[in-house]
């Protein structure tokens, strides 16, 4: 049995756009809720100073190989401790809660549950997605499997046992084998909800029978998450936003709706899928809960939704056709802002709606390509290899001979994801010489993460016929200098780190006032940035010597 933390922390770069109905107010908190990971952050809206924090651990279950589950009553409880034990401290800092104003979530995509309308509690355990690295969503934002896991925290890729669901439901496409695609943007795969919740249906008594009696509610985490704190079986509300519909392959990316033939085609009941809701507007009021002393947050609106890929393309402004986002965690989760127009891709990536801020706001879709071993690799030089003892020493060793030596690695550990898509691949390295030690495995390691988001990106380029002028990175691994210098040598464009130049971010928001929507749909560039060769230091020194200034510090 292994554990994720449920993380709760804030990029204020987004709070403006699930906070329309308090644009007036001047000065609130913030607080973020990445749940599947399980921490608690509130920030000043208007200094980004944290004010506090609070984490707690939420375990996986692996009840047979290749399953992945969780509880997802621990899910909810995780919540709600976070909630409590971050109030409790803030009114330790003599902080007024009342201060908190909208509540947002963030969750992981694919994770499937079902649940008792009429009792609240769930069918059978929640079956699991990739864990999938943290965004940063606005305002009271709970998050649930998007956090990265720290170097030494287990990870989960993909629970499997929908394999022969998928095989027996690929014999019976009608017409072409676009069909799914063509609605959904998406391929027929284990990896989605609507294969996981067609398993239940076939292997779960207690699921079949709540359907046929009328009982049971199907959503992703988010779903679960709004209903229960909004009342649950006293008038909790059933929804889900765009992008969270988007991934579970019942649900039409064209015209934004649940698609009866994809449904039958699945032999899913519409009555059991959650209402569908722009990703930003108010969708219920929280309620009291006996699990929250003193009614915490009670009353505070549930006013955004994301799931956590869209959740950090918003996070990094992201908003013009072309630009890209980088997460690079335990694997990589790329997604490159296509507009309004669904763009099907030629070279193995998918279709996905990026988002939709407000309910008569335009859909924006991206395309998205995933790497499946990122950080992942660090930890396995670690833990399988011991030539490093901490995942902090892969900079260090890398940097001590800044090349690899002719020598490659390959981390195929579980198959190649985008573009190949090639399941039965394996790692490899190769090049070794009797010259080659572990600093240049080490480099080479790093590399490999470089050069398959290098694939991913030209992939995108071929697609949307938008040459990439810059990419935005998040996630733990962005704290590796010579990983971040060695992306942009390969990309050769600047790659923009959010940790690298938070300081100057922070005298730039001062300096020049609220970042709005329509300041960073101007099109001017961004100003954190990692420039590739030797520009980089040089660069760094201005902007930091120039944060120092307008900051006003000595």
């Amino acid at each position: 049995m292994f554990t994720k933390r449920l993380e709760i922390c804030c990029d204020l770069k987004c709070v403006r756009y699930c906070v329309e109905d308090f644009s007036s107010i001047k000065s609130f908190n913030v607080m973020q809720m990445p749940l599947g990971s399980s921490c608690t952050q509130v920030f000043n809206s208007k200094t980004a100073e944290l004010l506090s924090h609070h984490q707690v651990e939420i375990k996986q279950e692996f009840p047979r190989e290749g399953w992945v589950e969780q509880d997802p009553k621990e899910i909810l409880q995780s919540v709600y401790e976070c909630i409590e034990k971050t109030c409790e401290k803030l009114g330790q800092l003599n902080i007024d809660i009342s201060n908190i104003k909208a509540i947002g979530v963030s969750n992981q995509r694919e994770t499937t549950v079902v649940w008792d309308k009429f009792t609240g509690e769930p069918l059978y355990n929640a079956v699991a997605a990739p864990v999938c690295p943290g965004p940063s969503v606005p305002v009271a934002v709970i998050s649930s499997g998007s956090s990265v896991p720290a170097a030494g925290t287990s990870s989960v890729w993909l629970d499997l046992r929908t394999q022969s669901t998928v095989e027996n439901l690929s014999k019976r496409i009608p017409g072409n084998n676009n069909f799914v695609k063509s609605k959904t943007g998406l391929p027929l795969s284990t990896y989605f909800s609507a294969v996981k919740l067609r398993w239940l249906l076939d292997n779960v008594r207690k699921v079949q029978k709540a359907v046929e009696e009328n009982r049971a509610l199907f959503g992703t985490i988010d779903s679960w998450l709004i209903w229960s704190l909004t009342g649950g079986v006293n008038g909790g509300v059933h929804c889900t936003d765009v992008t969270n519909a988007s991934r579970t392959m019942l649900f039409n990316i064209h015209s934004l709706e649940w698609d009866k033939e994809l449904c039958e085609f699945f032999g899913i009941p519409m009555e059991i899928l959650p209402s569908v809701r722009s990703s930003s507007e108010i969708y219920g009021l929280m309620k009291i809960s006996h699990s929250l002393k003193a009614g915490a947050l009670e009353g505070v609106p549930i006013s955004g939704c994301l799931g956590d890929q869209s959740a950090a393309l918003v996070g990094q402004m992201c908003f013009q056709d072309g630009q890209a986002k980088n997460t690079y965690g335990t694997g990589c989760f790329l997604l490159c802002n296509t507009g309004h127009k669904c763009v099907f891709s030629e070279h193995g990536l998918l279709t996905t709606v990026a988002y939709k801020l407000g309910r008569d706001k335009p859909a924006y879709y991206a395309l998205e390509g995933s790497v499946a071993i990122a950080g992942a690799v660090i930890r396995w030089l670690r833990d399988n290899l011991g030539i490093i003892k901490t995942s902090e020493e892969i900079e260090k060793l890398a940097k001590e001979v800044g090349t690899s030596y002719g020598c490659y690695f390959v981390p195929a550990f579980s198959g190649l994801y985008a573009p190949y898509w090639e399941p039965s691949a394996r790692g490899i390295i190769c090049g070794l010489t009797q010259f080659t030690n572990k600093c240049h495995i080490a480099f080479a390691a790093l590399e490999a993460v470089c050069f398959q988001t290098r694939e991913i990106l030209d992939a995108m380029n071929r697609d949307c016929g938008i040459p990439l002028s810059h990419l935005q990175v998040d996630g733990g691994m962005t704290s590796n200098k010579i990983l971040m210098q060695l992306q942009a040598d390969i990309l050769y464009i600047p790659v923009e780190s959010e940790i690298r130049y938070s300081t100057w971010k922070k005298a730039v928001m001062k300096s020049m006032g609220w970042v709005t929507t329509q300041s960073s749909e101007s099109g001017d560039p961004s100003i954190f940035c990692s420039l590739p060769l030797g520009f980089f230091v040089v660069s760094s020194m201005v902007m930091l010597i120039g944060a120092r200034y307008i900051s006003g510090i000595p």
